[in-house]
């Protein structure tokens, strides 16, 4: 079944109007990114919950292996959300208290929380002014003796400079933990996202490229992946399946101060089935792109996503920038117009040192990291989903020309 015929078949399930409908596309309001799942996710949840099994067993381990597979990983662990898969994967190298950790202030607040919650500290640098992603030069300027790692986010889904970071890590006997929330299934010179850094993380929350509604996956050496599964699971030598399955000990011993972090065979039944369907997923996304960028380019009060030449992007978000010197409306108000004509957006992100915690904690300064402050200001997020009809394509890219028509200058 093509992707077209799916979206169709999709909304036919439930009615416009209704309340399982909210947030979907009715033809008078575009959602920002709601999740495509289909009747082969329901099927498989229904079939774990009919089983005997229902939290972390038999299918999260196939998950985990083909997740593993897919990215070209040494090994997977399969966690609640990719906040706690970099959590664990922090625990696991041992940073603490008295550590510092470089990453980016262009990013969502819980890359920067995991650092906090292992009591480090949390060190921001500025962005490249193309991609967003965090600047090698201003990484390599804020090692110190105390710099334990380094934490890059792959922003929009488009990789970073992984080889500059890598040389950089190799240099001062660094970790690299890769925030991949947005980056699966990205390429990075022809390598995928999770087999690069000594540990990547990824999110499958609901407007993920891939979804188990909630959930992530940690990625890294099969010894590395072993100790951060200790971590997930509060530290104990055998998780619950180990225990009560009929190959099963009842026996385990504590051996770390672990978290609970472990996701489900019901979250993991949604992401088998998800996997099978990912390539035809990222067409779309591609083909959606590519619609976008031939209709913006065009517009010199508009400026498209970059995609480097080194790198195949996840295409997780579609992000334009405004040239606010060609509008007579701010972006509050551009985004505030395209809702009027029924298209859903959002910003991604508020940068880390704008937030009151970070700000008053740290002492910053909008203006300390001035690319992603000046280039906050004007990201807008248009909808990116392959649940995307022609149509819904066709009525983005209208109601942008006709803001742009509307408030622009000369």
């Amino acid at each position: 079944m093509s992707i077209e015929s799916s979206v169709a078949e999709n909304r036919a399930e439930v009615p416009a109007g209704s309340p399982e409908g909210a947030g979907m596309n009715n033809g008078n309001f575009i959602a920002f990114s709601p999740p495509f799942i289909g009747e082969e996710e329901i099927s498989e949840v229904m079939g774990t919950l009919r089983s005997d099994w229902i939290t972390t067993g038999p299918k999260t381990r196939r998950f985990e292996e083909e997740f593993a597979k897919l990215t070209h990983a040494p090994a997977a662990l399969a966690v609640s959300s990719a906040t706690d898969a970099m959590l664990v994967g922090l625990a696991t190298l041992g940073i603490g208290p008295g550590d510092e950790v470089i990453t980016t202030p262009m990013t969502f607040c819980s890359t920067v929380h995991v650092i906090e919650h292992m009591g480090a500290r949390p060190v921001l640098v500025d962005v490249d002014p193309d991609t967003l992603n965090i600047d090698p030069d201003a990484v390599l300027r804020a090692v110190t003796p105390r710099t334990r790692a380094i934490m890059p986010v792959h922003l929009y889904g488009h990789p970073c400079d992984m080889d500059t970071l890598l040389d950089i890590a190799a240099k001062h006997g660094l970790d690299i933990v890769e925030d991949a929330a947005h980056a699966l299934p990205a390429k990075y010179k022809g390598r995928a996202i999770g087999g690069i850094g000594t540990f990547t993380a990824f999110s499958f929350y609901a407007t993920k490229n891939l979804t188990t509604a909630e959930g992530g996956m940690l990625t890294g050496s099969p010894e590395l992946i072993e100790k951060a599964r200790l971590w997930s699971l509060h530290g104990m030598s055998r998780d619950a399946y180990k225990r009560y399955s009929a190959e099963g000990s009842w026996y385990y011993e504590v051996v770390r101060p672990g978290f609970k972090c472990n996701m489900t065979d019901i979250q993991a039944s949604l992401g088998l089935q998800q996997l099978k369907k990912l390539s035809a997923f990222q067409a779309r996304r591609r083909e959606i792109v590519t619609a976008y960028n031939e209709a913006f380019a065009k517009i010199a009060a508009l400026e498209i996503p970059v995609e480097r030449t080194e790198v195949e992007s996840a295409l997780h978000l579609y992000v334009i920038r405004l040239n606010l010197s060609r509008l007579a409306i701010d972006r509050a108000k551009f985004i505030e117009e395209l809702k009027v004509r029924g298209i859903g957006t959002s910003v991604h992100f508020i940068p880390i040192h704008l937030h009151p915690y970070y700000r008053d904690k740290y002492g910053y300064k909008p203006e300390d990291f001035p690319v992603a402050y000046e280039n906050f200001k004007r990201i807008v997020t248009l909808p990116l989903y392959p649940r995307l009809s022609d149509r819904d394509v066709e009525r983005v890219i209208e109601a942008v020309t006709d803001v742009v028509a509307a408030y622009g200058r000369e």
